[in-house]
C-alpha cells in the first residue's frame, strides 16, 4: 500500500503524462480555474480518500502537505469535484488507465474475469427512468497474472454472455497480449481462434462435456494456475467498503470504476 504523500505524486506524474502541457500552472486563473493535469489528479486521488464530495474538500484543506503535491494552497470548492468527474469521458479514462498498467508492470499474461459491484446508491427515481432493475454492475476485467495490474475493463447493466464480452476486451487488447487465461464461462472456439490469429496462447478452459475436453483441461491445468490471480484483483478493488458504488448514473459508475482501477495501479506500482 502506498502512503497518501507517494500516492499523490503518482497521481500528478501520471495527469502530466496524459495532458499536452504539463506545465501549466496548477491554479493559472486562481480558485476560479485550475489545470486540467490537477484536475485529473485529483479525482483519481479522490479514490483513494474515499469520501463524499464536501468531506473531500475539508479533508485536503486539512492536509497542507496533500495540497502542496499538487501545487495547490487550498482544496478546490466540492462542486469542482463534481463537475470534473462527469467531463472526463471513458476514452480519457481509459488511456489513463493503460498508461498506469503500463507502469504498475505489464508482462503480456493476463487472466480475465468478472464479478459484480453493489448499486444501493442509485436512486430507485433514476432506475424507473433508465429502465433497468440489476443491483449488480457486472465488471470484467484483463488483469496482468504477474503483476495485478488491471489493462482494461468492461462494464454492463444488462445480461451479456462472458464470451462475446471476452472477444471484445480480447481485440481491444490484442497486440499486448501473450497469453489469456479464462474460465468456463468464457468457453468459445470463435474466441480461441481470434486468439491464436494473433499469436495469443488461449489458456480457456473447456466445459467438460466429452473426455476429449477433459483431456484438454488437464494439459492446461500446470499453466491455467496463476488465473485465480484476478479474484485477487477483484478482492483488492473492493477492500475497505469498495464494493458499493457511489455514483447514481450507470455512466457515472463506469467512470468511477474505471477511476478505482487507474488507482489500484499506481497502488500496484508504489509497493
Amino acid at each position: 500500500m502506498a502512503s497518501l504523500r507517494r500516492l499523490a505524486w503518482m497521481c500528478r506524474d501520471l495527469a502530466k503524462q496524459h495532458v499536452d502541457d504539463p506545465d501549466v500552472p496548477a491554479a493559472p486563473d486562481g480558485a476560479d480555474g485550475y489545470a486540467e493535469w490537477v484536475q485529473i489528479a485529483l479525482i483519481l486521488y479522490r479514490v483513494e480518500l474515499e469520501k463524499s464530495l464536501r468531506e473531500t474538500e475539508d479533508y485536503l484543506n486539512e492536509m497542507p502537505g496533500i495540497l502542496a503535491v499538487f501545487d495547490l494552497d487550498d482544496a478546490p470548492h466540492y462542486s469542482s469535484f463534481c463537475r470534473w468527474e462527469n467531463e472526463y469521458r471513458m476514452r480519457e479514462l481509459r488511456r489513463l488507465l493503460r498508461t498506469s498498467a503500463e507502469q504498475a508492470g505489464w508482462s503480456g499474461e493476463a487472466a480475465i474475469d468478472a464479478s459484480g459491484f453493489q448499486r444501493d446508491q442509485t436512486s430507485y427515481h433514476y432506475r424507473d427512468r433508465a429502465n433497468y432493475s440489476f443491483q449488480s454492475m457486472k465488471t470484467t476485467i484483463l488483469i496482468d497474472v504477474n503483476s495485478l495490474a488491471i489493462k482494461d475493463v468492461h462494464f454492463t447493466t444488462q445480461k451479456a454472455w462472458d464470451g462475446h464480452i471476452g472477444m471484445q476486451v480480447f481485440r481491444r487488447n490484442a497486440e499486448d497480449l501473450r497469453v489469456l487465461s479464462a474460465d468456463a464461462n468464457y468457453s468459445w472456439s470463435d474466441l480461441r481462434e481470434e486468439c491464436r490469429s494473433n499469436s495469443t496462447r488461449p489458456l480457456i478452459k473447456h466445459r467438460e462435456q466429452t473426455p476429449l475436453q477433459k483431456a484438454h483441461n488437464a494439459r492446461m491445468n500446470e499453466d491455467y494456475n496463476q488465473r485465480w490471480m484476478s479474484e485477487t484483483g477483484f478482492s483488492q478493488l473492493k477492500e475497505d467498503d469498495g464494493e458499493k458504488l457511489r455514483s447514481r448514473s450507470w455512466h457515472g459508475q463506469f467512470r468511477e470504476l474505471t477511476r478505482k482501477c487507474i488507482v489500484h495501479n499506481l497502488t500496484q506500482a508504489a509497493s
